[in-house]
């Protein structure tokens, strides 16, 4: 059979399935079978489809995502997100808005603790959304804040997505991955700031006011051991004295300490995360099995190269070409998850951002800060979700005052994708490149 008919069975069966309802992992699997069967015997398919998942998720770098979970949630359970919050108050104090600006920088640093942007606006938005609602602050521009800023930690490291993303790639380098994601990160969570201050100027929001000399002693001492982890387990990996998923072990024993030290972790409390993180792991990673048997499927059968031949027909112009991939990707992200995105669409898109001149650590960067907008826009954004949950305000009314941070964040994200230094310069000023 022709690879164009084998391109369009494996997508169609593959949304077929996703419109009914049925899992995504398990979509995915079917799909790859199905696809497989146009060209296998039933006996090959089934062999290579488990050999195929069994080893996808055979690798030491994979254990650090269970591990970077658990201490996601150990954070969100045990007291790190207040003190945090706490110590972002105290440079927003003075800025309109102040509430909606302390929210966005405790997103940028709870999120690159944990790792996760819907345990970012769970935690931040939970904890300081009552504050803004007391102040005054209109509850759907207060939920767009929250979510608008919540994937910053999908960027900022340690993250799992990075750690995805080099195990699909080709062994790319985490600890270059971790340092590119800090400045296109940090854009992104200023960005957000930046709207949120026009909007709160406009509409005359307080400010928080300074606070005593003692005061900030006081915030900023309780808040140092949890930046510290980022020191600690960054440093490490950067440093080279520990791996990724050693730096995950040490994460956990940290969190755990500081949760204990805090008094904020019972034992059935730390019960429920060991279920809670054990039930987001098996999920993720039998996604990642699923998305490998994929991978083999479309690699056997040349699908990647179709859809490489097919987007480079469209226009020899660089610059073109990548828009057009940074709109697929968004729409991309807009249905599906951020790791089967990884998984299964960085075999196709690589190779072509390779042939343009992008290095993978680049287009890693670009990949996920794509991703981290299909979190926050309907209709399958887990962070929009999570975020309207908390707040209790309509996705509808709420997807009205994001209209302004998808703008500006989009043109974070034609920088990224335009300016490589923004993602390769920090890693090649600290040799990793």
């Amino acid at each position: 059979m022709s690879v164009a008919f084998v391109t369009i069975l494996l997508f169609v069966v593959f949304g077929v399935l996703l419109f009914l309802g049925v899992p995504i992992s398990v979509s995915i699997v079917i799909s790859s079978i199905v696809t497989a069967l146009s060209s296998l015997s039933w006996d090959q398919v089934t062999f290579i489809t488990m050999q195929k998942m069994n080893s996808g998720v055979e690798s030491f770098s994979l254990l650090a995502i269970p591990l970077f979970i658990l201490a996601g949630n150990l954070m969100n359970n045990g007291g790190i997100a207040k003190r945090l919050i706490n110590f972002a108050k105290l440079f927003c104090g003075r800025i309109p808005g102040s509430l909606a600006q302390a929210n966005v920088l405790g997103n940028m640093l709870f999120g690159a603790l944990s790792g996760s942007s819907v345990a970012a606006a769970s935690a931040m938005g939970g904890s300081i959304y009552p504050i803004e609602k007391e102040d005054g602050y209109d509850p759907a521009f207060a939920t767009a804040v929250n979510i608008a800023s919540a994937p910053t930690g999908l960027l900022i490291p340690p993250t799992s997505a990075f750690i995805v993303y080099s195990t699909v790639a080709g062994g790319v380098s985490i600890s270059t991955l971790f340092m590119a994601g800090y400045i296109p990160g940090i854009l992104m969570g200023l960005a957000t700031m930046i709207i949120a201050f026009i909007f709160a100027k406009k509409h005359n929001y307080p400010v928080t006011g300074r606070v005593s000399g003692k005061e900030a002693l006081h915030t900023t001492l309780q808040a140092i051991p949890s930046l510290l982890l980022i020191v600690i387990v960054i440093g490490g990996i950067v440093g080279g004295i520990f791996t990724a998923t050693e730096g995950a072990g040490i994460c956990v024993l940290y969190c755990l300490i500081l949760s204990i030290c805090y008094k904020s972790l019972t034992f059935k409390s730390f019960m429920q995360v060991l279920l809670k993180s054990a039930a987001t792991s098996g999920i993720i990673l039998f996604l990642i099995a699923a998305s490998s048997a994929m991978s083999f499927v479309m690699a056997y059968s040349g699908i990647p190269a179709v859809i490489s031949s097919a987007i480079m027909a469209v226009s020899t112009n660089k610059f073109v070409i990548l828009i057009l991939m940074n709109v697929i990707l968004l729409v991309i992200g807009m249905f599906m998850d951020i790791t089967p995105a990884i998984l299964i669409f960085t075999p196709i898109f690589l190779p072509i951002a390779q042939s343009l001149g992008m290095s993978a650590i680049q287009f890693g960067v670009m990949l996920i800060f794509n991703m981290c907008l299909g979190n926050i826009t309907p209709p399958v954004g887990s962070v929009l979700f999570v975020g309207c949950g908390i707040s209790g305000v309509s996705i509808e009314d709420v997807t009205k005052k994001l209209l302004p941070y998808f703008v500006i964040l989009f043109i974070v994200l034609l920088a990224v994708t335009f300016i490589p230094a923004l993602s390769t310069g920090l890693p090649s000023l600290m040799g990793l490149m």
